[in-house]
């Protein structure tokens, strides 16, 4: 038994190949072991607190912990052999690959947890869904970049010339950017509208001669239902770059309007028509305390008297200037109030003069 146990194979006794296999089934083991603790012990002991970080950090590091082990593990158990340099190299390189991909995996497992656990629940309280399609995008981009910078790291322990591979995929990023340069623009005008938030879902808003209401908020594009009732579909660049006006945001609807009498009514007609109308606003709900009335200009036909009144927010704004209005024709009406339309009065000198 002891002389075969001395039997050399590739360069290393029999011993020595068991005692290396016995490291790396020893590593597995304690790798059992830490999971089995992780599991038990010390998540029971992180429920306890009220700070819930330590929680996701614990359940985050748990597995790579245990495929640290299990690496480190295999690494130490090929050292203890004698192996030629080309294996031992490659042993080498794939060992620091191992631990770069792990640490990327750590790192990601973590994002992964931060954005589940902080940031999902601020966004699916916002109103618009614009911020929806944009977090994963934003969680995609972070773990390319940590897989890329992992990549990198890897190839440049292998031994690879990472500069030239930096530069190649530098000029091709720049070509990728150029040709993408629209998109990118929309996209950026969709990280505007989530961050600056000039308006959100169901607003109505006027830009570049379009009215209408928000129907959905995209990455590449915002649709409006117009007052017509047709769909038009905007670019996200344009809202970077132009004015945006919110009408939903207005605090009230302000209504200005000119009536016009004819010149033939008397001063304290005119009073009494100020007065009616001041009557009216003051007793529809839906205009509020700020009422302006004026006997503004004498007009080519007509007399005017310029009367501004404020629907309040959220308010029937159609329904209540129809209601105004037909109140203003019923009580002048009643009162004796014309109102004037354009007319001329032609005299004919010659006539007279004979």
């Amino acid at each position: 038994m002891q002389g075969l146990l001395e039997k050399t194979f590739y360069s290393n006794t029999i011993t020595e190949w068991l005692i290396a296999f016995a490291i790396i089934f020893g590593s597995a083991i304690i790798a059992k072991l830490t999971y089995y603790i992780f599991s038990r012990f010390v998540k029971a002991l992180t429920k306890k607190t009220k700070n819930k970080f330590d929680d996701i950090i614990v359940d985050m590091v748990e597995e790579p912990v245990v495929f640290a082990i299990i690496i480190a593990g295999i690494w130490y158990g090929f050292k203890t052999l004698t192996l030629s340099e080309a294996l031992s190299g490659f042993i080498h390189n794939a060992y620091f690959f191992l631990v770069t991909f792990n640490i990327a995996w750590f790192i990601n497992r973590m994002i992964d947890a931060i954005i589940r656990e902080y940031l999902a629940p601020l966004v699916n309280k916002s109103e618009g869904d614009l911020d929806d399609q944009l977090l994963p995008i934003i969680s995609k981009g972070m773990k390319l970049v940590v897989w890329s910078v992992a990549v990198i790291v890897a190839l440049n322990n292998a031994g690879y010339d990472v500069g030239a591979l930096i530069a190649g995929l530098g000029i091709g990023g720049l070509a990728f950017a150029m040709a993408a340069k629209d998109s990118v623009a929309n996209l950026f005008g969709g990280v505007t509208i989530f961050v600056d938030k000039p308006f959100i879902l169901k607003d109505r808003i006027r830009i570049k001669g379009f009215d209408g209401t928000v129907n959905e908020i995209g990455i590449r594009s915002t649709r409006l239902i117009t007052l017509d009732g047709r769909m038009v579909t905007i670019p996200n660049s344009v809202f970077a770059s132009d004015a945006i006006e919110n009408v939903t945001s207005e605090p009230s609807r302000k209504v200005p309007t000119s009536i016009g009498l004819i010149y033939d009514t008397k001063p304290e007609a005119i009073q009494q028509a100020m007065d009616i109308l001041r009557e009216i606003a003051t007793k529809h709900e839906n205009i509020d305390e700020n009422i302006k009335i004026a006997f503004t200009s004498f007009g080519d036909f007509s007399m005017n008297i310029l009367f501004i009144y404020y629907i309040i927010k959220d308010r029937d704004i159609l329904q209540t200037q129809t209601d105004v209005n037909l109140a203003i024709l019923q009580q002048f009406s009643d009162a004796g109030l014309e109102m004037a339309f354009p007319t001329q009065t032609i005299y004919n000198i010659a006539s007279e003069n004979n």
